[in-house]
């Protein structure tokens, strides 16, 4: 089963590999990773994904809290969030593919961050399957590079909340 994980933790060194850590000893592979300050510098919020058993993922879980530097651990994957990938794909911009690129691009409301004289580069924001057939899309116009974020996460809030009721 895929689990997205956020953990707010402290903002130094060492943390995020021993995190990693974690996962590399029980031999599960991280497949998406994304770390960066919060509102406040000394504190970080990482983002991960990965996929295995329920019951392993709960006892990683559990060692997360039992970490130090570690401050808060949610476990998204039966939360109902919003989650978001970024990526940027430079494309081969032939005078016969422009049209169909840009056409792409305003389909999925990507942006045209950079033009050179033999390519594009398209900035799209969407969860994974939208970043996905965006990428397929592409491919046969002649995709020459991706660079791609990993999955960023947040609880949405409870609908009692936005309507100005207490929870």
């Amino acid at each position: 089963m895929r689990h997205t994980i956020t953990l707010l933790v402290d903002n130094e060194s060492g943390v995020l590999s021993r995190i990693a850590g974690l996962f590399s000893a029980r031999g599960f592979n991280i497949e998406s990773l994304n770390v960066a300050e919060t509102l406040e510098p000394d504190t970080s919020r990482i983002t991960l994904v990965t996929s295995g058993d329920d019951f392993i993922i709960q006892q990683i879980i559990k060692r997360f809290n039992n970490m130090v530097n570690v401050i808060k651990v949610s476990d998204l994957t039966d939360e109902v969030r919003v989650e978001r990938e970024m990526v940027l794909v430079r494309v081969d911009a032939r005078p016969d593919t422009r049209a169909d690129i840009l056409r792409t691009a305003d389909i999925f409301r990507a942006k045209v961050i950079d033009v050179g004289a033999r390519s594009y580069t398209l900035e799209l924001t969407g969860d994974k399957d939208k970043v996905n057939a965006f990428i397929e899309l592409l491919q046969p116009l002649g995709v020459k590079e991706i660079a791609r974020t990993g999955t960023v996460a947040m609880k949405r809030e409870s609908k009692a909340v936005r309507k100005g009721e207490e929870r």
